[in-house]
C-alpha cells in the first residue's frame, strides 16, 4: 500500500542537504511528516513582546523585543593589545523586563548597523549570567519590519510561531521550513475514524496543521491544538488497548494460596494488624493471581505505606501455590536491603531445610553480580531446584544462566528505573508468561498512569501504617540567612544527642572522576554542586565535630557498601553523608533528621522519595532542605511545596507541572522518546479517559483496526522501533 508518500519524503531532498542534517541530528525530524509535526511552543503577536522578566538559565531562548540603546566599547586583550578589541552591547526591553545582548571582535559590525534603538526584532540564544546579570551572548536575530519585505510574508498574519530551537537553526528558520513543507499537509492521513471526528466535532488532520502552522486567530490555533491532542491521546490509548487485549489471550498458570500453607502461617507471626488498604489492595492481586491469564498490576503508594509487606504476601501465596516468585531490584543496595527484611519479617519460614526452620518454611536467596563463586553457585542450584521459592536480586537475575524451576510470579521494584528489555527476559523463565507486579514508590497522578502504565492495571496504598511519624519540612535559606544553616547543625546534634541518627545529602560524590573540572571553570558564576567526600570533611573537623559521620555513595564496592548500611542499621554511625542511593527502600527506624544540601537540584518526587526515609520509627522526622536560590525563584517555590505538603499524590502532580512532561514519560518509556507533543498530561485529564473509552470499545470490537488504515498508519509511526518493543515487552 502506497500511504502517506508526500508525508514520508526525506527532508533531505525538500530543503537539501546541510538544513536536513541539522534537523535530524538537533530535533530528531527526517521526514515531511516529522517536520509538520514539529508544532510551535507558542505564539508571539507583532504587537505583543515576550516576558524577558522570566527567561530560564542555560536555556535556548526565542524572544521578540525592542532595542532599547546600543554602546560600542573599546577594550585592550591578548588578542586586540592596543585597545583594538571591540564589543557591542545592546540592551532590549519587552515592557516586563530589560535583557543585555553582547557582540564581540568582528561580529559587532553588521549588529551595530541593524540594531539602532526602536528597531524590533527576534532574538535567538542561549540566556547565560554575566556580573549577575541574564544576557544572551552572539544571538541570531531576525529584524521585524513593518513593510512588505519579504520577512513579514513568511510570519503568516499577525501570529508569530516560536518553535522549539537548538543553537545551529533559529525558530524562524525552522518556520521558513515548514512554509516549504506546509502543501503537503493536504494530504495526510486522518487515523481518527469518522464517526469520532463527528462525534466530538473535531477538524480534519490537514486543516490542524495548517492552522498549527499558520493561525489567523487564537479560535485557529485552539481548534488545531484540539484535535491534535485527541490525535495524541487516542493512538496512544488505542496502541495501550491492543496490548491489554493481546495480555488477557496469553495463557498463565493460576496460583491460589492454600488454606493453611505459608501465606497463614506469616500473617500469624505478624506482630501488627494490615491496614484496610493493604487488604483491599492484597485482595485485588490475589483475584488476578487466581485466574488463567497472567496479572499485569502497577502497585502505586505513598512513601513508606507498607509496599513490600504486599508484595511479600503474594510472592508468599505464590510459593504457596508450588510456585517460585522473584523480585527485582534496580540496585545492589536496595537488593540487600530488600533481602534482609524480607528474611526479619518471615523469620523461621525463611529457613526452608535447614535446622530450626518452620514445616511450611521455604529458601529465601539473594543474587547479584558481585556474589563470590561460591554463594552464587548455591543460590542458582536452590533456583533451578526449586528449594528457593523466593529469589531477590539485581538484573543479575536475568542472565541466562539463571534457570528456575517453576517461576510464578516476578515484582518488579522501582518500575521507572527498570530497562523494558529486563523485565521482558525475565518473563520468559517462566514455563507460561509469570503473574506481574511492578511497585512504584512514586505515586503517580491517574491520568500518567492512564498513559504510562496503560497496559497495568493500578492498585493505590494510599495510608500510612500505624505507628508511623509525621515528619516536619523546612527550608533552610542559606545564603539569606546563614544563621538558619548554623541552626540546622545544630539540630542534627540535638537529635544525635537524643540516641538518634541523621542523614546528610548531596548532589555529587566528590572524587576526581566526577565532572571534568573545566565545566567548573565556565560556569564560573554557578558552583558546582556540593560534593559527599567535601561535606562529610567539614562536617567533621566543624559543627559536627566528635561525631560518628560515615559516606555512602555508589561508586563504593558493593560490600563496603552494604557494610556501611550495616553498621548504620545497627547504630554504629551517627550522621551517613550519602548521595541518593539511599533514596528507595531504607528503612533506619532510628534515623530522624535528614539535612538535604543543595536541595534545588533535586527533584520533587525525588526529594519526597528521600524525605522518606525519616519518620519511619515513633519518634518524629525532621526534613530541612537547604538551598542558596533565592526567595523569588522557582526552585525556592519548588522547595515551599516540598515543605508545605507530605502528600504524594500532590506534590506529583506539583512536579508534573513544573517539568516538561516529557521527563516524566520519557523516564518511564526507559528513554524512549516521548510522544507527546501538544498533550499535557495534568491539563488533558478529559481528554485522556475518553480517548481511553473510545479506544477500549474500538479494540474489542475489531483488535486488528482492518476498517481503519489511517489509523494503522499512525499506530506505526508512534511505535516507531524503539517504542515498538516498549510495548512488546512493557
Amino acid at each position: 500500500m502506497d500511504l502517506v508518500p508526500a508525508l514520508e519524503e526525506p527532508l533531505k531532498k525538500v530543503l537539501g542537504p546541510p538544513t536536513a542534517k541539522v534537523m535530524a541530528e538537533h530535533l530528531g525530524l527526517h521526514t515531511v511528516g516529522d517536520l509538520l509535526h514539529h508544532y510551535p511552543r507558542r505564539y508571539e503577536e507583532r504587537g505583543q513582546l515576550t516576558h524577558l522578566a522570566d527567561l530560564p538559565m542555560d536555556e535556548h531562548v526565542t524572544v521578540v523585543a525592542q532595542v532599547a540603546d546600543a554602546r560600542l566599547h573599546s577594550f585592550a586583550s591578548a588578542k586586540a593589545p592596543r585597545g583594538k578589541g571591540q564589543r557591542l552591547e545592546v540592551t532590549i526591553t519587552d515592557g516586563s523586563g530589560r535583557l543585555q545582548l553582547v557582540f564581540f571582535g568582528n561580529g559587532v559590525h553588521k549588529p551595530h548597523k541593524e540594531l539602532l534603538p526602536g528597531t524590533r526584532a527576534m532574538f535567538a540564544g542561549k540566556v547565560s549570567l554575566f556580573n549577575r546579570r541574564l544576557q544572551l551572548a552572539h544571538p541570531a536575530y531576525e529584524l521585524l519590519r513593518g513593510d512588505a519585505e519579504e520577512s513579514v510574508e513568511t510570519w503568516a498574519g499577525a501570529l508569530i510561531p516560536i518553535y522549539p530551537a537548538t543553537a545551529k537553526l533559529e525558530s524562524w528558520k525552522i518556520g521558513k521550513a515548514i512554509q516549504t513543507v506546509l502543501p503537503s499537509a493536504q494530504e495526510a492521513v486522518d487515523p481518527l475514524p469518522g464517526s469520532l471526528r463527528e462525534g466530538r466535532g473535531l477538524v480534519s488532520l490537514p486543516e490542524a496543521l495548517l492552522k498549527i502552522h499558520r493561525p489567523h486567530t487564537k479560535a485557529d490555533i485552539d481548534d488545531a491544538r484540539a484535535r491534535l491532542k485527541w490525535d495524541e491521546a487516542f493512538v496512544l490509548q488505542v496502541a495501550l488497548a491492543r496490548r491489554r487485549h493481546a495480555d488477557a489471550q496469553l495463557p498463565a498458570v493460576p496460583r491460589r494460596p492454600s488454606p493453611d500453607g505459608l501465606l497463614t502461617a506469616f500473617d500469624d507471626r505478624l506482630p501488627f494488624t494490615l491496614t484496610d488498604g493493604q487488604r483491599k489492595v492484597s485482595r485485588e492481586i490475589f483475584d488476578d493471581l487466581a485466574t488463567d491469564h497472567p496479572m499485569h498490576r502497577l502497585l502505586q503508594g505513598e512513601v513508606g505505606s507498607g509496599k513490600t509487606l504486599v508484595a511479600l504476601r503474594a510472592m508468599l501465596a505464590v510459593v504457596d501455590a508450588g510456585g517460585q516468585a522473584a523480585m527485582l531490584a534496580p540496585t545492589e543496595v536496595l537488593a540487600q536491603q530488600h533481602h534482609r527484611s524480607v528474611v526479619e519479617m518471615m523469620g523461621e519460614l525463611a529457613e526452608g531445610g535447614m535446622l530450626g526452620g518452620a514445616e511450611q518454611a521455604t529458601k529465601v536467596v539473594l543474587l547479584t553480580g558481585s556474589m563470590g563463586a561460591a554463594a552464587r553457585r548455591q543460590a542458582l542450584l536452590d533456583l533451578v531446584t526449586g528449594e528457593a521459592g523466593i529469589v531477590i536480586g539485581t538484573h543479575a537475575l536475568i542472565e541466562d544462566k539463571v534457570q528456575f524451576h517453576d517461576l510464578g510470579l516476578v515484582v518488579v521494584d522501582e518500575q521507572h528505573r527498570f530497562g523494558v528489555e529486563q523485565r521482558d527476559a525475565l518473563r520468559g523463565k517462566g514455563k507460561q508468561p509469570p503473574h506481574l507486579l511492578v511497585m512504584t514508590a512514586t505515586p503517580i497522578p491517574r491520568t500518567v498512569a492512564m498513559t504510562v502504565f496503560g497496559d497495568l492495571e493500578t492498585s493505590v496504598l494510599d495510608q500510612l501504617p500505624a505507628g508511623r511519624s509525621p515528619i516536619a519540612s523546612h527550608v533552610v535559606p542559606a545564603a539569606d540567612k546563614p544563621h538558619f544553616l548554623a541552626r540546622a547543625w545544630e539540630r542534627v546534634r540535638e537529635e544525635v544527642g537524643n540516641g538518634h541518627q541523621a542523614y546528610v545529602v548531596c548532589p555529587r560524590i566528590g572524587d576526581d572522576e566526577d565532572e571534568p573540572k573545566k565545566k567548573a571553570q565556565e560556569d564560573a558564576d554557578k558552583r558546582p554542586p556540593l560534593a559527599v567526600l567535601d561535606v562529610a570533611d567539614q562536617l567533621a573537623k566543624g559543627p559536627l565535630t566528635g561525631l560518628r559521620i560515615e559516606v555512602l555513595h555508589g561508586r563504593m564496592a558493593p560490600d563496603d557498601k552494604d557494610a556501611v548500611m550495616r553498621r548504620f542499621a545497627a547504630g554504629d554511625i551517627d550522621v551517613l553523608v550519602a548521595t541518593t542511593v539511599i533514596e528507595v527502600g531504607v528503612n533506619v527506624p532510628n534515623a530522624t533528621a535528614m539535612v538535604i544540601m543543595d536541595a534545588d537540584r533535586f527533584g520533587v518526587s525525588q526529594l519526597h522519595q528521600l524525605r522518606g526515609r525519616v519518620g519511619r520509627g515513633s519518634a518524629p522526622g525532621l526534613c530541612l532542605l537547604v538551598t542558596e536560590m533565592p526567595e523569588a525563584s522557582p526552585a525556592r517555590q519548588r522547595l515551599g511545596a516540598v515543605a508545605a505538603t507530605l502528600d504524594g499524590f500532590e506534590l506529583s502532580r506539583i512536579d508534573l507541572e513544573q517539568r516538561r512532561e516529557g521527563d516524566v514519560l520519557g523516564q518511564a518509556q526507559s528513554g524512549a522518546r516521548t510522544s507527546l507533543r501538544v498533550l499535557a498530561v495534568i491539563e488533558d485529564e478529559e481528554v485522556i479517559a475518553q480517548a481511553r473509552e473510545e479506544a477500549v470499545a474500538l479494540v474489542a470490537a475489531d483488535p486488528e483496526l482492518t476498517g481503519l488504515p489511517g489509523l494503522r498508519t499512525a499506530l506505526d509511526a508512534l511505535l516507531d522501533e524503539e517504542r515498538e518493543q516498549y510495548l512488546e515487552k512493557g
